[in-house]
Parts: C-alpha cells; structure tokens; sequence
C-alpha cells in the first residue's frame, strides 16, 4: 500500500506539471487494478541514491500494424529537481529493455507538443515522431 501512495503522490505532481485533471480515488483505483494484474503492464518507481524520485508505466497491448506484442509508455515523470541528470535515458533503457523481454516488437509513448525537452529525450532515447496525431474517444463504463 505504501508503494501505491507514494505513485499516486507522483501521479498527482505529473498531472499538475501537466495540467491534467487529477481525482486520488479514480488514480488509485486503476493503479491498484494494474498493479494486481502484470498482463496489463507493470510499473517502476524511479530512485536515485536510494531515494524515490519518479515513476514509469509500461502497459502491454497487441498490434496487427507491428506483428505482434506492442506497448504504451503510458506515465514517465521524474520530479524536477532530478531531471536533466541522464536519470530518464536511464529509466527508458530500462524499461525498453523489459518490454523486449516480454515479447514486445514496438514501445509508443505521447508527448505534449509543448514539452520540448522530453521531446528531446525521446527522439535521444530512438523513437521517432511518425507525423500521426493521438486521438482518444473515453468510453462511458
């Protein structure tokens, strides 16, 4: 449980850097479900020093266009005083490197296309902007 509160702490800086709307319970409740179930994907605190400083979410999928198993960096925040150290190159390695252990052929990630530096990073890190816009319909439950 103390892991699932200090992510959701996370979730909640990430989101306000981000300006995205942000509900404890609705976030603990999906973190908690994810969590519990590694076919969904997996999450990984970041630390340095022994300290936690972030966190990253990998969720798994399927893909025809990319024969095969695909994956969706869903959630990557380091707080702000840890950045630019080469901390995030780090973790996405690390995190590419468990995502070709679990079988998977292509890892996508979103960028807002004000955020520059994480940009950066990314096309650093090899992926690629391939000129497609992300569009997402939420479906009523």
């Amino acid at each position: 449980m103390a892991d699932i509160d200090l992510i959701v702490d996370f979730m909640r800086q990430f989101y306000e850097f981000e300006q995205y709307p942000f509900d404890d319970q609705a976030a603990s409740s999906a973190l908690e479900r994810l969590i519990s179930d590694s076919a969904l994907g997996h999450v990984l605190i970041i630390s340095e020093d022994l300290t936690s400083i972030g966190y990253i979410v990998l969720t798994l999928g399927y893909s025809l266009e990319y024969h095969g198993n695909d994956a969706f960096i869903d959630e990557f925040y380091i707080q702000a005083s840890h950045r630019g150290k080469g901390i995030g190159s780090k973790a996405l390695k690390f995190v590419e490197e468990r995502a070709q252990v679990l079988g998977v052929k292509a890892l996508h990630l979103e960028v807002e296309r004000r955020n520059k530096a994480s940009q950066g990073l990314y096309l650093k890190s090899g992926f690629d902007n391939n000129d497609r816009y992300l569009m997402t319909k939420l479906l009523k439950s």
